[in-house]
């Protein structure tokens, strides 16, 4: 069949005239679609990061690339497709793209968030005009450069890293490019990379039926009036909220442990500023020493900043473009959230990308504290452990999705739940018996530690410990933060236990590890990570007696720490599970804990 060449027009006249139940079933139906797109990698991809962990998302982006509706995901990923899809269309022009096209980019300098994160989309026109965009965001086990697993904290810069496609066609006018596919191909150690990326390829092309389909049956108009409608009724709820809150600027300062070579003490300041239904988020005053190696780009610091607000806010309103509309974001040039051209940005996109959500939820903690959580996971990175896999006699990446415990913090009027925070979304773990047949380990534990979740008057989730024992020769790449600065607390919550990682396990010298750094382990040792508890909310003096009794059942409180962090006196036996709460020495210990306080 012939291909013809298409105009991509963008900027066309709207309609005045908009009709909020249709906008409201197309919402639905592009909602629909980004689902089923994400999906679709998840039945088709070929490494476990994306058919197990579900590290993957799906957007909707009308013609000039303005968000108009996702999938169910992970937050920070379903916002952070927007500008390296405007940046194609600004590379290309409207004349640029055609019908059948889909495109690729991974580039941390032209909107996207580290190398790993490859972004798949493809344009989607309806009678000869490019009307929406198909998107979907999946993490690659590899990206080429000097470290397998995608993370390279001797990383000079970022083209050590990986390879950077700031945009490419992977298809043409409906024809696969070989060479292109092939040239990623011998650029990536992961022997399935070609199936994860004709996954998303597929995907793609899934959203691009689905959507033309829905184009045919409500027309071009319609869907772009429906898609203003929706944008223009986010940000008029995203105001509205607003409003409601106390006017002023609150701030707060934030910290990681350190970059991945050790440079202390990464500092974030925010500054948030309520006036009237204005809101900015202001970064001015992060950390800018040029000798650092923790750099969130801008396109990731952007995705943090919605994700966590559209986390304290109502959330029936749509998340789209809207969101973005209504804040005023500053970062500026040179920070450790928005970096000079050219810097390594790997290990960033969690540390401080994620304290970006930690400095706005505790600055909004003085405003709204009911609604605030920091939707952080302070854990590094993903524990990278590579080597020569003896059944197959081939390399193997196990990017530890099954190992990420996370930390939960708690909200008000809700104990810290599970072990996967919020920001993690639909993430789930990777089941030991699918990665024991795929890899050379074996999973000896997996148990939450008592005393770990943060005190308060809802209790942080408790921490996790996790032991993997390696059953052939491999280099374990590691990075723990959340040791000096871990949860925080919100209102009076405490923050909870800090992280712990201890290598080489069982081997003839134990090493606890203190930075990043790449280690050799033998076959049958094994990693051990204690991973943190959640931070709690309110104080701890408010809980239920009745809920620490609970808690100490269930041994995630021990009977000390109910007396020393809650001022509940237990009597009796935990192990003969006679303990009663003995009420006047409750009464008289509260009394006496509070009047230390104010002394």
């Amino acid at each position: 069949m012939r291909q013809q060449r298409v105009k991509a027009k963008r900027a066309r006249p709207r309609r005045a005239k908009r009709d909020p139940v249709t906008a409201e079933i197309i919402r639905g139906a592009m909602e629909t679609v980004a689902f089923e797109m994400a999906t679709h990698v998840s039945l088709t991809a070929t490494t476990p990061i994306l058919n197990q962990s579900n590290e993957r998302n799906a957007t909707i982006l009308d013609a000039s690339g303005a968000l108009a509706a996702l999938s169910v995901g992970i937050p920070q990923f379903m916002l952070s497709s927007t500008l390296p899809i405007r940046f194609a269309l600004d590379f290309f022009g409207p004349d640029g793209l055609f019908e059948g096209d889909v495109l690729v980019a991974n580039d941390p300098y032209h909107g996207g968030g580290h190398l790993p994160d490859y972004n798949v989309f493809a344009p989607v026109f309806h009678e000869g005009e490019m009307v929406l965009i198909a998107s979907i965001q999946c993490h690659h086990a590899d990206t080429g450069g000097g470290m397998p697993g995608g993370y390279n904290a001797d990383a000079p810069d970022i083209w050590a890293e990986g390879v950077r496609f700031p945009v490419i066609k992977l298809w043409e006018r409906g024809v696969e490019r070989r060479d292109i596919t092939y040239f990623m191909q011998v650029n990536n150690r992961t022997p399935t990379f070609v199936g994860d990326l004709r996954a998303q390829v597929g995907a793609a092309q899934l959203g691009v039926r689905r959507l033309k389909a829905m184009l045919a049956r409500h027309g071009t108009a319609a869907v772009r009036s429906a898609v203003d409608e929706m944008i223009e009724l986010a940000a008029r709820r995203f105001r509205k909220a607003v409003s409601s809150w106390p006017d002023g600027v609150y701030t707060s300062d934030v910290w990681v442990d350190h970059d991945p070579k050790g440079n202390p003490d990464i500092h974030l300041h925010c500054a948030v500023t309520v006036r009237g239904d204005r809101l900015t988020i202001d970064f001015t005053g992060s950390d800018s020493r040029p000798e650092i190696q923790a750099y969130s780009s801008y396109g990731n610091t952007r995705g943090y900043v919605v994700a966590q607000l559209a986390s304290m806010m109502d959330p029936t309103i749509p998340k789209n473009e809207g969101f973005f509309r209504a804040i005023e974001l500053i970062v500026p040039e040179g920070s450790c959230l928005n970096p000079p051209p050219g810097r390594s940005v790997a290990a960033g996109t969690h540390h401080p990308g994620t304290e970006v959500g930690e400095a706005i939820a505790l600055a909004l903690a003085q405003v709204i504290p009911e609604r605030s959580c920091p939707q952080v996971y302070k854990i590094g990175m993903p524990t990278v452990i590579f080597g020569k896999d003896p059944k197959t006699a081939r390399l193997f990446i196990d990017n530890s999705a099954d190992t990420i415990a996370a930390h939960c913090s708690a909200v008000h009027g809700r104990d810290g739940w599970g072990s996967m925070n919020a920001s993690f979304g639909n993430l789930i773990r990777a089941t030991a018996e699918i990665n024991e047949s795929i890899f050379p380990q074996r999973q000896l534990a997996r148990d939450y530690i008592t005393d770990s979740g943060g005190p308060g008057q809802f209790r942080g989730a408790p921490g996790t410990l996790y032991r993997k024992q390696l059953l052939a020769p491999a280099n374990v790449y590691t990075y723990v933060v959340g040791r000096k600065y871990p949860m925080p607390g919100i209102a009076g919550g405490k923050p909870g236990a800090p992280n712990r990682l201890t290598l080489k396990v069982g081997g003839a010298a134990e090493e606890a590890d203190d930075t990043s750094r790449l280690v050799a382990h033998a076959a049958g040792e094994a990693i051990a990570y204690a991973y943190g508890g959640g931070g709690g909310w309110g104080d701890p003096l408010q809980r239920e007696p009745a809920r620490v009794l609970d808690d100490v059942l269930d041994e995630y409180v021990s009977v000390e720490s109910a007396r020393r962090d809650y001022g509940v006196v237990l009597t009796g036996s935990l192990e003969d599970l006679t303990l009663v709460i003995d009420q006047p020495a409750t009464v008289a210990l509260r009394a006496k804990l509070r009047s230390t306080r104010i002394a």
